[in-house]
């Protein structure tokens, strides 16, 4: 035991050291606009939140009809009695607005990533990995059994060059929209290359704000990936995800993959409510016209500023490099009302620490104002 407390202890010392260390930080009210903590306010910008969803009337509303109807959770695994008239809705829902046969539902999307992963891969298997992938996926393909194979970020040569030297059964992993770039994957031209090995994406960020009626990247790339995982703590507002795919894939998910045969289902309450969320997704095109303005907005207001990184999404990566340094500009800001994190290592790489800035249709210019004009403010005095 005594070797256990030295190592977590000298981890833990490790980490404030080189100043990676993370807390938690207690906010009141929920994921809103403005964040209050201790009669103080904040203006939000780090919530994944896009449409602003999260705390929208017609949501919680159905929460609660759920809440009357099904109780508030669902008591058992989907395979025993956890299954309700509510899930399958849900289901059917986003087989609807997705083109898909099969969803396949989950309480996070970590876990339906990793799922994907630990259920397909076998020993023999080669699954080739977009270096800046999420850690749930990389994770999962380290610990599967198959060879993982990472290719450089976005480069689809890099990834038809290694795709080309193997012959074995493979996967090929990327995001539709990487969480910490705000970048696009060119979907496209993956599913070009791909060949006989099967594609999945992780459409976490795009699902809700791209393509028409909000169907993420892949609808907006016109490709339809042999799996698609949706997440709905993002621009659905809530929380949980979903493995879409075709009926026969759905099938063996639904018989092998670990973390939905073994998890209580989520609350049926809850799929009540995601139904719902989805409605206003595809009905509420206002919301992604906004944050496609607010986004051109922000272009303007930051691009004259070391640090400013263009992205086609409401991600806005503002790069400092050290992770001191980034740590003290988001205290600055903390302490002229806008709250943000400091993403720094191992979550990005070493010396590309940054301010990971979100919008949503929730801000307004006046907002993006207050930001850059304090943003400036500490360049100027951490100069």
């Amino acid at each position: 035991m005594q070797a256990f407390n030295q190592r977590i202890e000298q981890t833990l010392q490790t980490r404030i050291n080189q100043g990676l260390d993370r807390q938690l930080r207690c906010v009141e009210g929920g994921n809103q606009l403005m964040i209050c903590r201790d009669n103080q306010q904040w203006v939000n910008f780090a919530s994944n939140n896009y449409l602003g969803l999260a705390n929208d009337d017609k949501v919680v509303l159905a929460w609660q009809q759920g809440l009357r109807l099904f109780g508030a959770g669902s008591g058992a695994s989907p395979l025993v009695t956890g299954h309700s008239t509510a899930h399958q809705m849900l289901e059917d829902k986003l087989c609807d607005w997705l083109g898909f046969e099969r969803a396949i539902l989950f309480n996070s999307g970590f876990s339906a990533n990793q799922a994907l992963l630990f259920s397909l891969l076998e020993k023999g298997d080669v699954v080739f990995q977009d270096k800046l992938n999420h850690a749930s996926l990389i994770e999962a393909a380290m610990l599967s059994p198959a060879t993982l194979k990472r290719f450089a970020h976005n480069d689809v040569e890099d990834l038809s060059r290694k795709l080309a030297n193997v012959d074995a059964s493979s996967l090929v992993v990327t995001e539709g929209v990487f969480s910490m770039d705000g970048d696009v994957a060119p979907l496209k031209d993956i599913a070009q290359i791909q060949g006989n090995a099967l594609f999945a994406v992780d459409d976490a960020h795009g699902i809700g704000v791209l393509g028409e009626k909000g169907g993420g990247s892949c609808q907006a790339a016109g490709v339809k990936p042999n799996f698609l995982v949706v997440t709905f703590g993002k621009a659905l507002g809530i929380s949980g995800a979903a493995i879409m795919c075709d009926a026969t894939a759905g099938d063996y998910l639904t018989q092998m993959a670990r973390h939905f045969v073994y998890s209580t289902a989520m609350p049926p309450a809850q799929a009540y409510a995601l139904t719902q969320a989805i409605n206003q997704v595809q009905h509420d095109d206002w919301r992604r016209t906004k944050l496609d303005e607010l986004s051109d907005y922000y272009e303007q207001s930051m691009c004259h500023l070391p640090g400013f990184r263009s992205t086609p999404t409401a991600i806005k990566p503002f790069i400092i490099g050290d992770s001191a340094r980034a740590l003290d500009c988001a205290k600055f800001l903390s302490q002229h009302g806008i709250w943000l994190s400091a993403i720094r290592a191992p979550t990005v790489a070493r010396h590309q620490a940054r301010l990971r800035i979100t919008l949503t249709a929730l801000h307004e210019q006046s907002h993006i104002d207050q930001l850059a004009e304090h943003v400036e403010q500490w360049l100027e005095v951490s100069a």
